[in-house]
């Protein structure tokens, strides 16, 4: 740091920028004297920082706290960090609906909604059903368009850097489609495309069931089934983005597909009809018998697919989610599985977010890359999920 004193004030200025603002961010309202002692700076440099963030719209003066008095003179003054200076956008792209959730830029939702989608509607009018929801979340909650500072995705398949669908069998027309790019050309902020699964076990970590962890395996329970992790509590996408697909592991030796054992019938399932899934799991616990055979099958295939990953990446825990009104049965057959064939069992739970769990993680990403701009400092490596 003395280094940076007398080499590099601009740097230092940034960092202690930096700093102020964070203290701010995560602590409500301040007074010059608290930040001195959070941060560990001087009180003049804190009184010259604040003023500079105050210029940049960043820092406001707040008003005394209720009771607040001083034996001579008014009271201290306080300041907070500017949550409403901008805003960050979280969207779900799923197959029967899409959702968002909006939020200041502490991450605290000021408005969510969502839109039904026919399974089958093609790319175009997918993205066009996310456009009318956007509008009205926005809408409603009283944010401007422009406020905006990220958008984050959460998106079915295999996602490229870029934003680009490079395989996604969940949703007509999806593989290959640029969807980063068609997204970018609504807004006037950076937009970044995650993984559907990839996004959700972000979530359960910044809100739900993983919290307290770091090395996560989030399972997205579904005919087309995902899963993202976290080690060491970063994100973990793969070389190219395929890390997680487990729904391909029944390639492996294993020829029924999802929809097959999922069937009450001689005929598959349509791999997008999420409706006729719940329907099978609400029979199952009504007691009918065909039903509850293809739960069981089901069931067995995602104990499979899930031993496959905690074999292979030691998870501390792992959070199933999907449809998860009907998985809460599947929780100890896992448990007694992957007792059976891993050394070191990890914990089993159901998501916390349930259907909230992707746009809640999408915005998560939106934070992150928002988080990067406000609180790193050039010639610092940020901390990326």
């Amino acid at each position: 740091m003395s280094r940076l004193t007398g080499g590099d004030p601009s740097l230092l200025r940034r960092i202690n920028s930096a700093v102020v603002l964070r203290a701010l961010r995560d602590s409500g309202s301040l007074t010059l004297t608290d930040l001195t002692h959070l941060t560990g700076l001087s009180r003049p440099t804190v009184e010259g920082v604040v003023e500079g963030l105050i210029e940049t719209g960043l820092v406001a003066e707040s008003a005394p706290e209720e009771g607040e008095t001083r034996k001579q003179g008014r009271p201290a003054r306080r300041f907070r960090f500017l949550a409403e200076a901008g805003h960050l956008l979280g969207i779900e792209i799923g197959s029967h609906r899409v959702a968002a959730r909006v939020s200041g830029l502490d991450g605290r939702i000021v408005g969510s909604g969502s839109h039904e989608v026919a399974r089958t509607a093609d790319a175009d009018t997918r993205l066009e059903r996310v456009a009318l929801l956007v509008a009205d979340v926005l809408r409603d909650a009283g944010v401007a368009h422009g406020s905006l500072w990220a958008v984050g995705v959460g998106s079915p398949g295999i996602v490229e850097a870029d934003g680009t669908v490079r395989l996604g069998t969940a949703l007509p027309q999806w593989t290959g489609l640029a969807l980063g790019e068609r997204l970018r050309r609504s807004f006037s902020c950076p937009v970044l495309v995650e993984n559907d699964a990839n996004a959700a076990a972000v979530a359960e970590q910044w809100q739900g069931a993983a919290v307290d962890s770091d090395d996560v395996v989030f399972v997205l329970a579904g005919l087309s089934p995902g899963a993202g992790a976290l080690i060491g509590g970063r994100l973990h996408r793969g070389f190219g983005g395929a890390a997680g697909e487990i729904g391909a592991l029944h390639l492996l030796g294993r020829g029924a597909t999802p929809e097959k054992l999922l069937s009450t019938t001689d005929e598959p399932l349509h791999p997008l009809d999420e409706q006729a899934v719940a329907a099978v799991f609400a029979r199952a616990k009504g007691g009918d018998v065909r039903a509850e055979e293809a739960v069981e099958r089901f069931t067995r295939r995602l104990l499979h697919d899930v031993a496959a990953l905690v074999l292979a990446l030691d998870p501390e825990l792992v959070v199933i989610g999907g449809w998860a009104a009907g998985l809460d049965g599947v929780l100890d057959p896992l448990r007694r599985e992957l007792s059976r064939f891993c050394l070191r069992p990890p914990r089993v739970t159901l998501s916390l977010l349930g259907e909230a769990a992707v746009a809640t993680g999408a915005l998560r990403l939106a934070l992150d890359h928002v988080e990067e701009r406000l609180f790193a400092v050039e010639g610092t490596v940020p901390a990326r999920r």
